[in-house]
């Protein structure tokens, strides 16, 4: 039977079937609704198939053997009976927290967008770029790793959770980018970051190291991960709160509230699986994790994308990232590398939603609420939610 959705026309008959006729797929099989494309596309799809399946990464076994986490789990298929109860909280936090694209609102942003500078917009653009990038390297890792090394129910349902907002969020930046940006070339140029800004490769570049990296194990892959979304977030997140206080694009600023209380519980997850570890890495090797990454996101938000182009002060951001480093340090159980002080006031807690932010003073003190969907969308559209 012919498709409903694409029937052959008389016309182009001959055609297809010359076309059919020099492709080495068996006829028999093929359905004669194909073009080349699917037909290029079916061959593909039996190849990949007959090829035998990747192996899953190979755990130590001295690792599996004294990792709780890591141990084979003839019980992962299943959730009840909870095992690990601070775990499955976090996944309940992370599911009552999500949230989609459609429900920020960026009407306002394009006139905002043309009155910045020139600087200010080759600045948040090139952040954008950045973050619209992370997200998938995230995601890689997760996949490739965290997932199929972890066999405890309750983190594999958070892991899997995560992936669905990191999607969201990615989706996000895209959207921002594509809003933005008008210039077909230019919307090309940031959506390949990772291979077109050298200062953005870098970052993907010790993210992804990290990911193919055999040799460390899940504890300091862990604590890298950490640093991907704990300090190689935060220098942007701030970057961009400064424009909120401002008074500038809010669809940007309250996707950018959103996305950084996820980052945060996602961070606030990669330490809690760090203390449930028997086997953890040196306070020396984590130091080392961390201070590579301070290094890495202070060059790229005071020298290859200086924040002085919005108004802010280098010195201070860098002074920041080190404050945040000091916060995720006290999360993994370890002492301060930097001690210094949060130098920016608008970075703390926020009066609507409250993200989740290494830089609060109060993050560790006070009980954190979700505010609910139907808030999030109201927001977006204007409404007052007080």
């Amino acid at each position: 039977m012919l498709s409903a959705r694409s029937p052959l026309s008389v016309k182009n008959e001959n055609t297809v079937s010359s076309q059919m006729s020099n492709m080495s797929l068996d006829k028999e099989n093929t359905p004669p609704s194909l073009n080349t494309t699917r037909i290029l596309a079916s061959k593909t799809a039996r190849k990949i198939f007959d090829e035998p399946a990747p192996k899953a990464v190979k755990k130590s076994s001295r690792e599996e053997q004294e990792e709780p986490l890591l141990k084979e789990n003839p019980r992962r298929f299943v959730i009840f009976p909870i095992q690990y109860h601070d775990i499955w909280q976090m996944y309940k936090k992370a599911e009552a927290s999500f949230w989609t694209a459609e429900e920020v609102d960026l009407s306002k942003d394009l006139q905002h967008w043309e009155s910045l500078k020139d600087e200010e917009r080759y600045f948040i653009s090139h952040v954008l770029a950045f973050f619209a990038a992370s997200d998938g390297i995230v995601n890689e890792n997760l996949v490739e790793r965290f997932t199929q090394e972890v066999q405890v129910t309750e983190a594999r349902c958070f892991y899997g959770f995560q992936i669905a907002m990191e999607n969201i969020h990615s989706e996000m930046y895209s959207l921002l980018i594509d809003t933005y940006i008008r210039e077909p070339k230019e919307r090309e140029y940031l959506f390949n970051a990772i291979e077109t800004l050298p200062c953005v490769k870098k970052k993907a570049d010790w993210a992804m190291n990290w990911i193919g990296n055999k040799k460390a194990n899940y504890g300091e892959r862990v604590v890298a991960f950490a640093a991907v979304e704990g300090i190689f977030f935060s220098g942007s997140f701030a970057a961009i709160f400064w424009l909120k206080k401002r008074g500038l694009m809010p669809g940007l600023t309250f996707s950018n509230e959103l996305i950084s209380r996820d980052e945060g519980l996602h961070c606030d997850f990669a330490c809690l699986m760090f203390k449930h570890l028997v086997n953890k890495p040196s306070a020396e090797t984590v130091t080392n994790i961390i201070k590579n990454a301070v290094q890495i996101e202070q060059e790229f938000l005071t020298e290859s994308l200086p924040v002085k182009l919005i108004g802010m002060n280098c010195e201070l951001m860098k002074q920041y990232i080190e404050f945040v480093a000091d916060r995720l340090m006290l999360e993994l159980g370890f002492t301060k590398i930097y001690r210094v002080e949060n130098p920016f006031d608008f970075m703390s807690v926020e009066p609507d939603i409250t993200p989740i932010l290494w830089y609060s003073p109060t993050r560790f003190s006070k009980k954190l609420v979700f505010p609910s969907r139907e808030m999030f969308s109201m927001k977006s559209k204007g409404f007052s939610t007080r």
